[in-house]
């Protein structure tokens, strides 16, 4: 852990100590790869306080619409899906997360330099396709087969550099997420946060190879991802530790894999799983991530 948060204070101050006009184009499709994710599976070894999971999936493609390569305008849709197999008797795959969302980013700087700066909006959509009551007949929450469904906006901004010396690219989002009232369920108002602060700060440090323009692969990243959770919900205390959601996420490329390498991550914080939002997780998990940038 303490390697790590070394690791991304000296890319830190490297990224932000170089600058040159040499560098590739860093356009919108990149900005926006790192932004909305990566599709990746984990092993069945999560270690923690998540049930027994044989594996979680998350499936995240991008269809992009612009009108050229150098538009500084351009629209993403993405029909993204989180799906757990649960290891228990037949495997079951309960209740998967339904993420479809149109995002809209705006390059700021007229020109592609080594800092960046970027605006995107976001609407977005988050369901689990159940159609039964939301609470059982003893007041619990219907974790297999209760009606999940809430509506979301989300505002932020990008901050892009890039260091030539060591080969690497940065980025700093921030934004702030809101389920207004009117679309989300009933039954979640006042049990689940409809206003939340997204920080993440992402290295990624890129094969020394230069001769791959068309499609480099980072040798390996570090994510770190916090969201503060604002609004009455669960009667918890303006301040309390449980409105915090972290994670940090490494990624790793072996020389011998093409398009796909290993991570670790350390997520703690409030299930993300549609029915699971009132659970409190505390998990390291290991898998294998999609982290291909493209140039």
């Amino acid at each position: 852990m303490y390697f790590l948060i070394l690791a991304i204070v000296l890319l830190t101050f490297s990224a932000q100590s170089q600058e040159d006009n040499s560098i590739q184009k860093n356009d919108l499709p990149l900005i926006s790869q790192v932004n909305q994710g990566n599709s990746y599976i984990t092993f069945p070894t999560d270690i923690g306080n998540i049930e027994p999971l044989w594996f979680e999936g998350n499936v995240i493609p991008n269809f992009y619409i612009r009108q050229s390569k150098n538009s500084r305008l351009m629209g993403v849709l993405t029909p993204q899906i989180i799906i757990r197999m649960y290891q228990e008797e037949s495997f079951p795959v309960r209740t998967p997360s339904y993420l479809p969302q149109l995002t809209l980013y705006y390059l700021l700087n007229e020109k592609a330099n080594s800092q960046n700066l970027s605006l995107y909006g976001r609407v977005g959509h988050h369901s689990n396709g159940q159609d039964n009551d939301f609470f059982l007949e003893d007041g619990r929450i219907n974790l297999k087969s209760g009606d999940f469904s809430t509506n979301f906006l989300e505002l932020g901004l990008i901050k892009t550099n890039i260091s030539t010396r060591f080969n690497a690219y940065q980025f700093f989002k921030t934004s702030f997420e809101i389920h207004p009232k009117g679309f989300i369920q009933e039954e979640l108002v006042g049990i689940y946060s409809q206003f939340r602060w997204h920080n993440s700060f992402s290295i990624f440090k890129l094969a020394s190879d230069k001769n791959q323009l068309d499609s480099q692969k980072p040798n390996f990243s570090i994510k770190g991802e916090t969201t503060w959770m604002f609004g009455d919900y669960n009667n918890l205390e303006t301040f309390s530790v449980e409105r915090l959601n972290l994670s940090l996420t490494f990624y790793y490329h072996p020389k011998f894999l093409e398009d796909i390498g290993i991570f670790v991550q350390y997520y703690h914080g409030s299930d993300y799983y549609n029915m699971y939002f009132n659970h409190r997780l505390d998990v390291l998990r290991f898998g294998i991530m999609t982290e291909k940038l493209r140039f």
